[in-house]
């Protein structure tokens, strides 16, 4: 009988449920893991700092529709993916961090990296555990796998103590577990959805709003069908995409009228949080009934004033309201509502139109972003992370494909757009992967560059260059005058971190000098930074135009 390390059987259990791709620093006590991983045909992304690696996996996972794994040394390595796995949990991505420990023999005598690491996971977790045998680790890792991308996905976090990574056991006294069941997904109690049909039938004025979660369980089709009834759709960031933005019901564009009113509102797979102003009717003019549809109970529970909740995976709950509502006379057919909003939107995009053609030196980040726009294929992912320019993207760059947006999400976190963009890429090679960045949302992650050339991850880095946190609004705004820099960089040459590692560098100063040094980068096939020099004290245009 052949034996096997723990690191080895982590590594086969992987390979057994179809994880092609882990996530890395290498670091005691789990490079027996990461030895494992490669003995089993899984590709190794070794990154430059664990926050990297955690969002760099989360991605993955996103995209693909899969866990992503991350694995991390003890201590301070552990600690440094707390980040990554408190933005999965929150963002409903799923990851499982595998982190080493401190070998059980010195545990309470001051063990190298010695740390209490289940305690550190837990608030950001949604199940963690530590492995209590080498035999086990096949059925932890099965149970962790599952639970990060069942019902609403999220980061889980499995601790391996030292001594069982290390240890070798027969295969007689070990089991992979040989594949993931086939679950069926929750559907909707078909009495409500005859009555939130009938509310959405019988409304003069009813409006989608679409999260992310409709967009991990695949619920596109359907909502394109709702759509194609006349009702307007309004999409979280991250969820862009789920429904193409082009899409004649696509009301992002008029995002405060449609939610100031609507008179019913259907909330798909996403949360009544921040993003949508808590649900509350102090945010309308005009009261609207409420429905929505969660695969989670407690998210029906929330600051806004729901009638009817729906606990249901999104795609089969949309699909039994397109069942519900055929042959049924739809109020809003009569195209006046889409109508008024369309005429809104094309208000907003006149409002827009001046900065996005503006010929100014500095360049105007409105004129990037629309560069950019007009520049991308249509199968193209995108990671978006900055201050001003993610809220320029949100009102002007668009997505076609599902899962095709990354940024901040629900935790706003900056540093997520240099890895998000380098696991998309990895997750879905045969589309072009770009990340919109701010610089000093650039500067988070910046070296990570020399891992996706490495990897051969050839993402296109566009760093809109304002010298700082929103600019100079925050340097010379708030703080006092004559301060120095604090909240305003140097005018750094960022294209040069492509030629350290032989990409493609572009460094642009002129509006007319963008699209064609997009166009080269897109072409090139390799790592490329475009650096493109924009007005510190440009602002994203608000009011009407706010589009989250």
């Amino acid at each position: 009988m052949a034996e096997w390390n723990g690191g080895q059987l982590a590594a086969r259990q992987l390979a057994a449920e179809g994880i092609d791709t882990i996530f890395c620093v290498v670091a005691g006590p789990m490079i027996e893991v990461l030895s494992g991983a490669v003995e089993a045909g899984i590709r190794v992304v070794n990154c430059r700092h664990e926050v990297s690696a955690g969002l760099m996996a989360s991605a993955w996972g996103f995209v693909k529709g899969k866990p992503g794994v991350c694995v991390v040394g003890s201590g301070p390595g552990m600690t440094n993916a707390l980040t990554p796995m408190y933005v999965a949990s929150e963002s409903a991505m799923p990851l499982v961090v595998l982190g080493g420990s401190t070998y059980g023999p010195t545990r309470g005598l001051g063990g190298f990296q010695e740390a209490d690491q289940t305690a550190f996971a837990r608030p950001a977790c949604k199940w963690t555990q530590q492995i209590d045998s080498t035999e086990r680790i096949p059925e932890w890792l099965h149970l962790a796998l599952g639970k990060a991308a069942s019902g609403r996905p999220g980061a889980v976090y499995l601790d391996f103590p030292g001594h069982q990574v290390s240890r070798r056991v027969d295969e007689k006294h070990t089991r992979v577990r040989p594949r993931a069941p086939r679950i069926a997904v929750p559907h909707a109690d078909p009495a409500a959805v005859e009555r939130v049909a009938a509310l959405l039938a019988g409304a003069e004025r009813p409006l989608l709003l679409v999260g992310k979660g409709a967009a991990w369980a695949g619920a596109g089709d359907a909502l394109r069908r709702l759509a194609d009834l006349g009702i307007p759709y309004v999409c979280s960031p991250m969820a862009r995409g789920t429904v193409p933005d082009d899409h004649p019901s696509f009301a992002n564009g008029a995002r405060g009228e449609a939610l100031a009113e609507a008179d019913a509102i259907l909330m798909v797979g996403g949360r009544f949080n921040w993003i949508f102003g808590f649900g509350s009717a102090r945010r309308s003019a005009l009261p609207a009934r409420i429905a929505q549809i969660d695969v989670a109970a407690e998210e029906l529970w929330s600051g806004a004033d729901l009638e009817e909740g729906l606990v249901a995976d999104a795609r089969a709950a949309c699909e039994q309201l397109l069942a519900a509502l055929a042959g049924r006379k739809i109020r809003c057919a009569d195209g006046r509502w889409l109508a008024k909003l369309a005429a809104r939107r094309a208000e907003n995009e006149a409002l827009l139109a001046r900065a996005m053609t503006s010929d100014a030196v500095p360049i105007d980040p409105h004129r990037l972003v629309r560069e950019l726009r007009d520049a991308l294929p249509r199968d193209a992912r995108i990671a978006v992370d900055g201050e001003t320019i993610m809220g320029i993207a949100r009102q002007i760059l668009p997505c076609y494909v599902e899962r095709g947006l990354l940024n901040a999400g629900t935790t706003g976190c900056m540093g997520t757009g240099v890895p998000y963009a380098i696991g998309a890429k990895l997750a879905h090679p045969e589309s072009p992967s770009v990340a919109l960045l701010g610089d000093y949302a650039f500067g988070a992650a910046a070296l990570e560059v020399e891992t996706a050339a490495r990897v051969g991850a050839p993402v296109v880095f566009v760093v809109s260059n304002n010298e700082g946190i929103a600019g100079h609004a925050i340097q010379d705004g708030m703080f006092p005058p004559g301060a120095p820099r604090i909240a305003s960089l140097l005018p750094a040459h960022y294209e040069k971190l492509a030629e350290l590692v032989d990409g493609h560098a572009e460094r642009v100063e002129r509006p007319e000098e963008i699209r064609p040094a997009l166009e080269r980068a897109l072409a090139s096939g390799r790592v490329s930074v475009v650096h493109v020099r924009v007005d510190p004290k440009a602002t994203r245009l608000s009011g009407g135009v706010y589009l989250r």
